[in-house]
């Protein structure tokens, strides 16, 4: 007799051919054939099942099955993931790679996990580097004296700007590209792959400033309602291909980041290598205020080589 089959529902705000959806896209392709095809994954990219929060809430009823998400929303129920958002937090990008591949990344699964979310974390996934991208060059702190530069809407991210030597404003990021054009602000941060799809750079954003100061990896959950239905079989199986979407997903990240510098290379877009040290040093008091709660785990990640 055949086994009835389970379909999961996979979504991502972010678009088809992104690195996150054709990672998990590879999962479900390896989930059907080690199962016989009694899992089959139906993927929603784009955002079409809701934003974050929406689609957070919707895991944790088991409406969702396996969602890729930021950790904005996971936040508040699970405090330590907050350390990742500290400025500088992390050295640069292997060094993050480092602590989430290791000991310190599967803690912070296990407290997702185990906490109140609702919610089982599988993987890390590569959310990028966070540089600074302006109409003029900026090379140390003191560059940045006036310059209005757009951060993502949390008072720990103004602050780090703020610190950085700039004048950190929040606004959504639908609303940058007017912004920078009509000089609102003189510029924002993000990684490559996202100043080129916003044609930010055409709104004279020409100086990408790889200051590097935000690292902040995403997460790969499945629904606690879901997790408890599978055999202990089925638990290791997804645990280990999540693990494999980790690798997988990070190959494509990084083809996407030296595509981005191509192509912004191409249209004008300057690349300035800094020495971040300035910039690490003045953001301290950034993480010592917000990162008070989490000193041990931030001395650990230090620690990670």
């Amino acid at each position: 007799m055949a086994s009835a089959q389970t379909v999961l529902k996979a979504a991502d705000v972010h678009p088809p051919g992104y690195p996150t959806v054709v990672a998990v896209e590879s999962m479900a392709k390896k989930m059907e054939a080690a199962t016989n095809g009694r899992f089959k994954f139906q993927m929603f990219p784009g955002s079409v099942l809701g934003g974050e929060k929406e689609m957070i809430e919707q895991t944790q009823v088991g409406a969702i099955q396996i969602l890729r998400t930021s950790l904005g929303p996971v936040g508040p129920v699970v405090p330590e993931v907050n350390v990742f958002n500290m400025p500088f937090v992390f050295r640069d990008i292997p060094h993050m790679r480092a602590v989430i591949d290791g000991p310190i990344g599967q803690e912070l699964l296990d407290k997702i996990s185990a906490s109140s979310a609702r919610l089982v974390g599988l993987a890390w996934m590569d959310g990028g580097s966070r540089s600074l991208y302006t109409k003029k060059p900026v090379r140390k702190p003191e560059d940045l004296k006036g310059q209005k530069i757009r951060m993502m809407g949390n008072p720990l991210f103004v602050d780090t700007m703020n610190a950085m030597g700039g004048n950190g404003i929040s606004m959504g990021f639908g609303e940058v590209f007017s912004a920078i054009q009509t000089g609102v602000v003189d510029g924002a941060e993000n990684n490559p792959p996202s100043l080129l799809t916003a044609n930010h750079f055409k709104a004279g954003a020409k100086f990408y400033t790889q200051t590097n100061h935000l690292i902040i990896p995403e997460i790969l959950v499945m629904s606690k309602v879901t997790w408890d239905k599978l055999s202990a079989a089925d638990q290791a199986l997804v645990k280990r291909l999540g693990r494999e979407a980790q690798m997988e997903q990070r190959v494509l990240w990084d083809k996407a980041v030296e595509e981005s510098v191509v192509k912004l290379r191409a249209e004008g877009v300057e690349f300035i290598n800094i020495d971040n040290k300035p910039f690490f040093d003045a953001t301290a008091p950034v993480r010592a205020k917000y990162g008070a709660p989490y000193a041990d785990l931030m001395r650990r990640i230090a620690a990670v080589r």
